[in-house]
C-alpha cells in the first residue's frame, strides 16, 4: 500500500488498519469469485453444455438376468452407451466369447467402442476385455490406478492406451467417473449428464450403492434421474434393502433398475417400491433415455 493511498486514507479520516482489513477481505472474495466452480464436475462450461445426452441410449450387452431370449445370459455385467460424444462400454462381463456374440446379435460392432471402462478388477467385470481388444485395439481404457501392473502391461501389448483413475474425472461429455470408492474393494462408477438428470451406472457397488448415488449427486449438484447395475445385495436382509430404498428416495432417485449381483429379492422390492418407475434390466435391455418416462414392463 502506497504513501498515496495513506495519503487520501487520512484525508478521509478512515484508520490505516481498518482499510488494510478491507482491501485483504476484498481481495479474498475475488480470490473465491474466481475459483468457485473450477472443479472438474462443476464449472459453468459443464453446467451449460449442449444435448446434455438427450440421445443416450444404454443397452445391456452381458448379465445373467435375462431379458432378450436370442442373448446368453452368463455372471457378470457390461453395457453400452451411445449418444454421447464418444461411445463408451462399461465393463466387460466375464467371458469374451458371450461378449462378442451377443453384441454382435444386439448390432453392436466392437469398432464402435471408443472407450472403455472397467468398474472394478474382479472378473466378471473385466473378462471379456482381452477378447475386445482383439477385435479393437484401438480404444482408450479406464481403470483404476491399483490395478495390477501385470493387467496393464497385457493391455499395453495391444498397444492401446490406459488412463489410470484416482480422483474422480470427466471422461467425455457428460460421461463421469466418481473416482475411486471403497476401501478393500476398490471401484468407479459411471456418472451421465442428461437433460433429465444424472444417470448413474455401478458395475457391483461394493463401496455401498447409496455411497455411490450420494457421491454422484454431490460431484455434480444435480437431480438423479436413474440408477442401474450391480448394487451387490444378494446377500443382504429385507430389512436393509428397505432402508437402502428408503435411502434411495431421500436422495430422490427417480428410476432404479438393479441386475447382476442386486439379488431377486432386491430387484422385487425395488418393483414394488418403484412400480412403474422400476426398470426391469438384464442381457438385452436397451434404455432410451428420450423416453425413460414411458417405460412399462
Amino acid at each position: 500500500m502506497d504513501s498515496e493511498m495513506f495519503r487520501i486514507i487520512s484525508m478521509l479520516a478512515i484508520p490505516k488498519a481498518i482499510l488494510i482489513v478491507i482491501i485483504f477481505g476484498a481481495f479474498l472474495l475475488l480470490v473465491y469469485c474466481d475459483n468457485k466452480g473450477e472443479g472438474v464436475m462443476m464449472d459453468e462450461n459443464n453446467k451449460k453444455s449442449l444435448s446434455l445426452g438427450k440421445d443416450l441410449i444404454i443397452t445391456v450387452v452381458y448379465d445373467n438376468n435375462p431379458y432378450n431370449e436370442i442373448l446368453e445370459t452368463a455372471w457378470g455385467f457390461s453395457c453400452v452407451i451411445k449418444g454421447l460424444d464418444k461411445t463408451i462400454l462399461f465393463d466387460t462381463g466375464g467371458d469374451g466369447e458371450i461378449l462378442l456374440d451377443n453384441m454382435e446379435k444386439l448390432g453392436v460392432n466392437p469398432g464402435e467402442i471408443e472407450l472403455v471402462v472397467l468398474s472394478h478388477i474382479h472378473g466378471d467385470h473385466v473378462g471379456g476385455l482381452e477378447s475386445l481388444l482383439e477385435e479393437n485395439p484401438e480404444v482408450v481404457v479406464y481403470l483404476l490406478r491399483s490395478f495390477p501392473g501385470s493387467f496393464k502391461d497385457d493391455i499395453k501389448n495391444y498397444g492401446t492406451k490406459i488412463v489410470e483413475v484416482e480422483n474422480p474425472l470427466e471422461i467425455t461429455k457428460n460421461a463421469y467417473s466418481t473416482g475411486v470408492l471403497g476401501v478393500l474393494i476398490k471401484e468407479q462408477s459411471l456418472i451421465l449428464r442428461t437433460e433429465k438428470g444424472l444417470i448413474v451406472i455401478t458395475g457391483c457397488a461394493h463401496p455401498g450403492i447409496v455411497k455411490i448415488v450420494s457421491k454422484a449427486k454431490d460431484l455434480l449438484d444435480e437431480d438423479v434421474l436413474f440408477v442401474m447395475g450391480g448394487f451387490h445385495l444378494g446377500g443382504e436382509s429385507k430389512r436393509e434393502i428397505e432402508k437402502i430404498l428408503s435411502d434411495f428416495k431421500e436422495l430422490g432417485v427417480r428410476y432404479a433398475g438393479p441386475c447382476h449381483c442386486s439379488g431377486s429379492t432386491a430387484r422385487g422390492l425395488f418393483e414394488k417400491e418403484y412400480k412403474k418407475n422400476f426398470i426391469k434390466v438384464g442381457v438385452g435391455r436397451v434404455i432410451t433415455i428420450a423416453n425413460l418416462k414411458d417405460f412399462k414392463d
